[in-house]
């Protein structure tokens, strides 16, 4: 008996050491894709019009760098046909410091990479004002959190959408749509278990357009449901608005948006 109780420990003991080791799990990989980070936006009250678009591909699960495009051509084409080049300045970054957009005014976005042709168009979106903000103590799961409280006022009689960016230690995206709430003031909402007085926390908030509503709503519930991993049920393939005209197999991922945004700065009581 004590001889089969000692094989027992040692072979509890090979089970635990084993799994001490690192084990990549060999993953099959497919072609890199073009990622488009395309996001015009106009600040209220900002004369500054430089805008930025990141270029990137996909790269294998376990790499640890995000390669960046540094040779495509990239353009905006106004609904007057003006066109606005943006210029790589590094790690895939393209510039331009003359496009403001002007509200309600499609564009298009041209991006040639590998002699292929990508193409998205979309609506400068406007954005109506923040109001107030309000801070309580029945935010979170168990309702004693602190909740910070982004008050706004709905235009009435047309369909609106609306993204939140809150920054502090961590940073929070908030989407929201106006169908129950058509012309009312209602408010965007923020709660953070970490979150003490004193903090400072950013907050963004921008017209979007109901396609990118429904882009980021899929998204959100994509990473909501999937936590990651290789042995996690992975999601479906999300695809943004931007199309490969050359070739419709090697399809990219991303969105081309333009919003208005307006900002304000929160200290935490």
């Amino acid at each position: 008996m004590k001889t089969l109780l000692k094989i027992f420990s040692l072979f509890l003991i090979f089970i635990v050491a084993s799994c001490e080791d690192v084990v990549d799990i060999p993953l099959d990989e497919s072609e890199a894709r073009l990622v488009v980070e395309a996001s015009i936006l106009y600040y209220k009250g900002s004369e500054n019009n430089i805008q930025q678009i990141r270029l990137t591909e996909t790269a294998a699960f376990y790499d640890e760098e995000i390669p960046p495009v540094e040779n495509a051509t990239v353009k905006i084409i106004s609904e007057e046909g003006i066109e606005y080049n943006f210029i790589h300045t590094s790690e895939g970054y393209y510039i331009n410091e003359d496009l403001k957009p002007n509200l309600g005014e499609s564009y298009e976005l041209e991006i040639v990479y590998n002699d292929e042709v990508y193409t998205a168009t979309e609506t400068m979106m406007s954005v109506t004002d923040i109001d107030f903000i309000e801070q309580t103590e029945t935010g979170g799961f168990s309702g004693e959190e602190i909740e910070v409280k982004v008050f706004y006022t709905d235009p009435v009689d047309e369909p609106n959408y609306y993204l939140f960016i809150f920054r502090n230690d961590k940073i929070s995206l908030e989407i929201y749509e106006d169908k129950f709430t058509d012309g009312n003031q209602i408010f965007g909402y923020y709660s953070n278990e970490d979150i003490t007085p004193g903090d400072i926390i950013d907050i963004e908030m921008y017209g979007i357009s109901k396609s990118y509503y429904e882009y980021l709503f899929i998204l959100r519930a994509q990473i909501g449901e999937n936590s990651g991993g290789p042995f996690e049920t992975q999601p479906a393939t999300v695809k943004g608005n931007v199309i490969n005209q050359t070739n419709k197999e090697n399809y990219p991922f991303g969105y081309f948006h333009l919003s208005e945004v307006d900002t304000t700065t929160y200290i935490v009581e």
